[in-house]
């Protein structure tokens, strides 16, 4: 059982051009997903081709880029959203080479818990490193880490900062099939820290993407339309696929997956 209370993302008509049309019309919502006795948060997904208009889409919700026409609104208030109140895990993880892995998820508390105190904010770090299997590296540089071992730093230096929308660009890019399933689980837990967590994963990975959301998106072009469009709208919650650790394995789940792949 579950429940779609209110409305805490909303893209109206979000439109960009440069000398050519971007995205057009763009629009979708996202509620607050409820389930009787579990803390469970949102995983909506865009997914889309390479080239197709994702990159300027997850700058748009971020509010770190102007579309030309249209707006986005989040939070139970719905109020337009700002450059900076919505936490961002970019492709390329951004860190600071000359700090620690310590020190780099130390500014994530940086303004977001005033109220703790320095001992506090350690024992908060650590919960969070040995969850996500850092602890061991806190006194590294980022240098020093995987490419999934900094991913990890990057999306727990944004729940750090007490964002509860947190955009995620081609979070599986780049890796090996057991990191990306390793990642996919790092997500679920994300989601399942507050109710309020919402994670917006920005992917043209089907099959990762859909295994872990319980809305997803589809973002392509029309026939005859410049500019890439919502053309398809996945609710696996109504469709008995959301929140299962085996969904891959389903015979239905995986039809879905390569019926999207031909819409994309």
């Amino acid at each position: 059982m579950y429940k779609k209370e209110q409305v805490i993302l909303r893209v109206d008509n979000v439109n960009l051009s440069y000398d050519r049309q971007i995205l057009r019309d763009v629009s979708f919502e996202v509620h607050n997903i409820t389930r009787p006795n579990v803390q469970q948060g949102q995983v909506v997904s865009l997914i889309g081709r390479s080239g197709i208009g994702k990159t300027q889409l997850f700058k748009i919700l971020s509010g770190l880029q102007k579309p030309t026409s249209g707006s986005v609104f989040i939070g139970s208030d719905l109020h337009p959203v700002a450059a900076g109140e919505v936490g961002i895990v970019p492709q390329n993880y951004i860190l600071f080479n000359h700090r620690t892995i310590l020190d780099n998820l130390k500014l994530g508390l940086r303004g977001s818990v005033t109220k703790l105190t320095d001992k506090e904010k350690q024992e908060l770090i650590d919960k969070h490193a040995s969850k996500f299997g850092l602890s061991d590296q806190l006194k590294k540089y980022p240098m020093q880490l995987s490419g999934g071992q900094r991913q990890r730093v990057s999306i727990i230096q944004q729940i750090l900062t007490g964002n509860k929308f947190i955009l995620l660009d081609e979070p599986f890019s780049g890796l090996d099939p057991v990191i990306k399933d390793k990642v996919v689980e790092l997500l679920v837990d994300i989601s399942l820290l507050d109710e309020m967590n919402t994670l917006v994963i920005v992917s043209h990975d089907m099959e990762n993407s859909l295994a872990i959301s319980d809305t997803a998106f589809i973002l392509s072009k029309q026939e005859g339309h410049e500019g890439a469009t919502i053309t398809e709208k996945i609710d696996l919650m109504e469709m008995g696929l959301s929140w299962d650790p085996h969904i891959k394995s389903k015979r239905e789940f995986q039809d879905l997956v390569a019926q999207m792949k031909f819409k994309m």
